[in-house]
């Protein structure tokens, strides 16, 4: 009988736990549920698509404990994405991005194409044929593959000279990142044929900007951002460059898109957590993620106050096989990752020519004693920068099974307006479907 009241006391606790956090801001949904699970039923004027690349569920519970606390986006969990391309169970980021964007699969390494060659429309395009505002964010470079996929079409993810000029024929009227030298004649060091596609940009009405203080003061609702000239810093190492952080750069961008009346699409990707799998690279991995959170907190933070705003997160893949966990052990001890400085490529930069002090490095950047097999495995390594990662990941039991990317499925997450509907078993072809669907436009 104890037993049984002690129980029910605990289910009450938890009945009310829910019912406190359910009504925390003392919203209800027209469904009748909380505002908080993200299942209103409004009209939906704005999107705003963010794509943490490589991520799947590994780096969402690493990043969990890594953070002490939930994710911005973790309480809007609606489902799980089915990510192969049209060519193989294990896809790249164009062939994943081009579906998460137009719907339709293709082979990897193709942007914003059919298999067979034929272009097809993005959801950005459709919005933008519905008279509303367009931006592409990122922290690689804007033409990268990616954002690519949203606002041009080309055979070959690799022809990035080809996909800038394609941004401004499809007018869109925010683009912030990296790749200056995309946007650059050959003349000036650019990797542009011709044109200057940064003069072109300001005749045609773009505020054009190039640094943080630039940024914070744009006013413009057509803004050309480029801030360094091939991808911007990892997260890392950001504080020691004039760079804008993934989360002022979304600010920025919903500034600029709001002055639109008719709304707005804005896709925002957190480019270089890819980028960190592929190293094997567990605190460049948890730091740009924590970048790519606070700017899923500032863009559901919109929303909230808009009412007509979805937010849709999901990752286009997952990169690196990453485990929670690793080495046999049942363990985790990410917090090793907080005392890391820099990426395992700017330690590898410091090591002299036979990577004697590899051990002074690793101290320095890493607060890491080095163990005699560890310096062994750095000094004899073919990819220093690899090794030094892998140390570091043992080190946190975070475990990699490859250096590229994996066909599990990924986590959907959605909030605001139609929220609901992007719940269950997605196809990543699935959400820009749903999307059209909901802003009642024609896709």
């Amino acid at each position: 009988m104890l037993k049984k009241t002690a129980l029910l006391a605990l289910s009450g606790g938890l009945v009310l736990s829910g019912i406190a956090i359910g009504t925390q801001d003392g919203e209800t949904t027209a469904s009748g549920k909380p505002d908080w699970a993200g299942q209103g039923n409004g009209k939906v004027h704005n999107v705003i698509y963010m794509i943490p690349d490589g991520y799947n569920a590994s780096y969402a519970t690493n990043y969990r404990w890594f953070k002490g606390e939930e994710s911005s986006f973790d309480p809007y969990v609606k489902g799980l994405m089915q990510t192969y391309s049209a060519d193989t169970e294990v896809t790249d980021s164009a062939a994943a991005g081009t579906a998460m964007a137009t719907g339709v699969k293709t082979n990897n390494g193709m942007v914003g194409v059919t298999p067979e060659g034929e272009q097809v429309d993005s959801i950005l395009d459709a919005a933008e044929e519905a008279g509303k505002s367009t931006g592409l964010v990122a922290t690689s470079t804007i033409t990268h593959a990616t954002p690519a996929v949203f606002g041009s079409s080309v055979e070959s993810r690799g022809n990035e000279a080809g996909i800038a000029p394609q941004y401004f024929d499809n007018g869109i009227d925010v683009l912030l990142g990296g790749g200056l030298d995309y946007f650059l004649p050959e003349s000036e060091g650019g990797k542009q044929p011709e044109l200057n596609l940064v003069e072109s940009a300001q005749k045609d009405g773009y505020e054009y900007v190039t640094d943080l203080d630039e940024l914070s003061s744009a006013k413009s609702g057509k803004l050309l951002g480029l801030f360094a000239d091939d991808a911007m810093a990892p997260e890392l190492e950001r504080g020691t460059t004039d760079q804008p952080s993934l989360a002022e750069m979304t600010g920025a961008a919903l500034d600029a898109l709001e002055q639109d009346k008719d709304g707005f699409f804005l896709m925002v990707e957190g480019s270089q957590i890819d980028w960190a799998g592929h190293a094997h690279d567990a605190a460049w991995a948890m730091n740009d993620t924590k970048a790519f959170d606070e700017a899923v907190a500032a863009a559901i933070e919109y929303a909230k106050k808009d009412k007509n705003t979805l937010v849709v997160v999901a990752g286009d893949h997952e990169t690196g096989g990453m485990s929670v966990g690793s080495n046999g052990e049942y363990d985790l001890n990410i917090d090793v990752l907080h005392d890391v400085k820099a990426t395992g490529d700017t330690m590898a930069a410091e090591l002299n020519e036979d990577r004697s002090n590899a051990g002074e490095v690793l101290k320095e950047y890493a607060n890491i004693d080095l163990i005699e097999e560890e310096q062994a495995a750095i000094t004899e390594a073919d990819d220093a920068a690899i090794a030094i990662n892998e140390v570091i990941s043992d080190r946190a039991l975070v475990g990699w099974t490859t250096s590229a990317h994996t066909g599990t499925d990924v986590p959907v997450y959605a909030y605001g307006a139609q929220a609901h509907k992007f719940s269950g078993l997605l196809d990543n072809t699935d959400l820009p479907k749903l999307m059209g669907e909901v802003m009642k436009i024609e896709f």
